[in-house]
């Protein structure tokens, strides 16, 4: 298995998100919906229209959790996410005509299924390539919402551990890639301090 990175490059997410406009707007969508939620594409294919067409927020039994919570005889818990406003007009915009029943990515072949996990994949990998970027994957999706959501809120790993519902802290850096370089900045700014 490949080690996927976040786009840290907010022009690189921009060009990415160009690139899939002009050849789909599926997939453009794809993208964004991973880049806003956060979700894993597994949970992110499962979505259908009515789960989020004019909705602020929505529901999701994430299955990776769910399988594991299930060995453990827990319950299984239903987390909400936030549909956040350019993501809800994407939506809107996509949806017209679509029936409510209608998966959100569906595929074209057949009938009312949404599309495999390889062609995530090769969306992503597609509209990577042409922009010049390496180490990407559907998991990339996941790990960018991490890493912008991280520097756009002071850098407060706890937040993101209870979102990605990690262990520790640490697990949390490494998932969104922070580099070395991020920590000796963390270090350094310590010199500020009036203690």
């Amino acid at each position: 298995m490949n080690f996927v990175q976040p786009i840290r490059d907010l022009e690189k997410i921009s060009e990415v998100r160009t690139y899939l406009a002009d050849k789909n707007k599926r997939d453009e969508l794809l993208f964004c919906f991973g880049i806003y939620t956060g979700l894993r594409i597994s949970d992110i294919l499962t979505v259908k229209v009515q789960d989020v067409y004019g909705k602020d927020y929505f529901y999701v039994v994430e299955q990776k959790t769910k399988r594991a919570k299930q060995r453990s005889k827990k319950y299984t818990v239903r987390k909400r996410i936030p549909i956040v406003t350019k993501l809800k007009k994407l939506i809107t915009n996509y949806c017209e005509g679509l029936r409510m029943s209608d998966y959100l990515f569906k595929s074209r072949q057949g009938k009312n299924r949404p599309i495999t996990r390889v062609r995530a994949y090769d969306i992503l990998r597609n509209a990577a390539q042409h922009c010049g970027l390496k180490e990407i994957g559907t998991h990339t999706l996941r790990k960018t919402f991490g890493y912008l959501v991280y520097h756009e809120n002071d850098k407060d790993v706890a937040l993101l551990q209870d979102i990605f519902n990690h262990s520790a802290p640490y697990i949390t850096l490494k998932y969104i890639g922070v580099n070395q370089d991020a920590i000796d900045e963390a270090y350094s700014a310590l010199n500020d301090l009036k203690i």
